[in-house]
């Protein structure tokens, strides 16, 4: 329990330091962009803050494993393992549109033990560990009470290959859209899913999604009471990359309408 703890300080600690350094590449502009991708982004800050979080974590846990979107894998058999989007949220950052941030995830033997999700821009801090519950800025925080899909607001995204791929999710998202009070697409699946957690939102689903956008946030919004699952229904894991996440609530009555 020990060491969890003192993964979790880290992680607290690594990924606000990392989100305000993010927040001055914003401020100053650092939004040189390299195209992974047709619409898939990297900046130079994406980049600068994953260098600073991987070089910290090796110095404090050298026996742990490293997992970032933007530099691949340290360590990859190691027990802990460190699963980190440096920058989650790149479009927005690039377009000075103010919703990214720096999501930070440990597991231990691939189950996710505990999470720091940092948005510099609100300077909201959301944390978690297994079994301690959700927090933000050390307040605990639960999901919505909302009961009915249709009094609920939900989010979704959409893929980097929209537009080659039919799996592209607009049909989903114009049946939900007719289903729900509301449904927004705000660019950053790691906040999206911590904006469940604390019931700003009542329900989340995306589909080619990745273990570094989804880590952090599964357990933060678990631990807040609420439910994430495969898309299909089927159990979440580190490898899960379509998702539905709800407040528990409307899980089934979201799942039905995508399943139409």
């Amino acid at each position: 329990m020990m060491e969890l703890y003192s993964v979790q300080k880290a992680a607290f600690k690594l990924a606000r330091l990392a989100g305000q350094q993010v927040m001055e590449g914003s401020r100053n502009g650092n939004r040189v962009v390299d195209f992974k991708g047709r619409r898939d982004l990297v900046t130079e800050t994406d980049k600068l803050s994953e260098r600073y979080i991987r070089s910290n974590i090796l110095e404090m846990f050298p026996d742990h494993g490293f997992w970032g979107e933007e530099g691949g894998r340290v360590n990859p058999e190691a027990s802990w393992q460190w699963i980190v989007d440096p920058l989650d949220g790149t479009t927005n950052f690039v377009h000075g549109f103010p919703h990214f941030c720096v999501s930070i995830a440990v597991s231990r033997d691939g189950k996710v033990m505990a999470a720091a999700v940092h948005d510099p821009n609100r300077d909201e801090l959301f944390g978690a560990i297994r079994g301690m519950g959700a927090t933000l800025n050390g307040n605990p925080i639960r999901v919505s009470r909302c009961e009915k899909l249709e009094e609920a607001m939900v989010s979704t995204g959409f893929p980097y290959d929209r537009g080659s791929d039919p799996d592209d999710n607009i049909d989903e998202f114009r049946k939900v859209s007719l289903k729900t009070q509301g449904t927004r697409r705000v660019g950053a699946a790691a906040l999206d899913l911590c904006w469940v957690a604390c019931g700003r939102l009542d329900g989340f689903w995306e589909k080619k999604l990745n273990s570094w956008d989804l880590a952090a946030g599964s357990l933060i919004l678990s631990e807040a009471g609420g439910m994430i699952t495969a898309l299909d229904g089927g159990p979440y894991t580190i490898e899960t990359r379509h998702v539905l996440a709800t407040n528990g609530l409307i899980h089934d009555s979201l799942k039905d309408v995508l399943d139409d």
